[in-house]
């Protein structure tokens, strides 16, 4: 089976290919090399949706897979939740937005937070299947281990020691929020027939 990935994150991409086995997932940028859709969502599931229809027109017929994922952080009031990837002010700068969380969380003692990934899979027809992940983990100011991306160096999960950046690919995708919402999307497609797939949404 073929599916398109809705973005143009490399990094989620790779992670994508490691965790859908028997699934070649192939970039929307092979099929459109401009592809990017304005995220006016205000929840994870209506961006992810949003990119998702944006891309099925451009996907050659095959599915598309797509995901909106981002840090939560009860004591900013959920911040920088759907703007995570633009926190720092410019889209994409993983270095700019850490150093603003960082900034934020300066005089505040509580660094709970959670990442939190809503991932759909859209048919050319119309039917969807969708599913959540979340980890929950505690931020801190340094950065630590070369690993992953965005807020993944100041990301330590509980139970752990290690930030999420300090872990393997295998370790950080077996417990990660995009790992989780992924594998719970693998586990639907081996459980129905393509042709008999329910519309389903987190």
């Amino acid at each position: 089976m073929k599916i398109v990935f809705a973005t143009g994150n490399t990094h989620k991409l790779r992670e994508a290919r490691e965790i859908f086995v028997g699934v070649e997932v192939l970039s929307i940028l092979e099929c459109d090399t401009t592809f990017d859709p304005e995220e006016y969502g205000k929840t994870f599931l209506e961006n992810a949706v949003i990119k998702a229809e944006a891309a099925i027109a451009k996907s050659g017929g095959l599915p598309v897979l797509a995901d909106d994922s981002g840090l939560i952080v009860p004591s900013l009031n959920g911040a920088p939740g759907v703007r995570s990837a633009r926190w720092g002010g410019v889209n994409g700068d993983h270095a700019r937005n850490r150093a603003k969380l960082r900034d934020d969380l300066k005089d505040i003692a509580d660094r709970r937070a959670h990442f939190l990934c809503t991932a759909v899979l859209l048919f050319p027809d119309g039917r969807m299947l969708g599913a959540t992940g979340r980890v929950d983990g505690t931020l801190i100011d340094e950065e630590r281990g070369s690993g992953g991306f965005g807020y993944d160096p100041m990301f330590i999960p509980d139970g752990h020691e290690r930030t999420l950046a300090e872990m393997s690919p295998d370790e950080k995708n077996a417990l990660s929020h995009r790992g989780r919402a992924f594998r719970k999307l693998e586990e639907m497609l081996r459980g129905s027939s393509l042709s008999h797939a329910p519309a389903v949404l987190p």
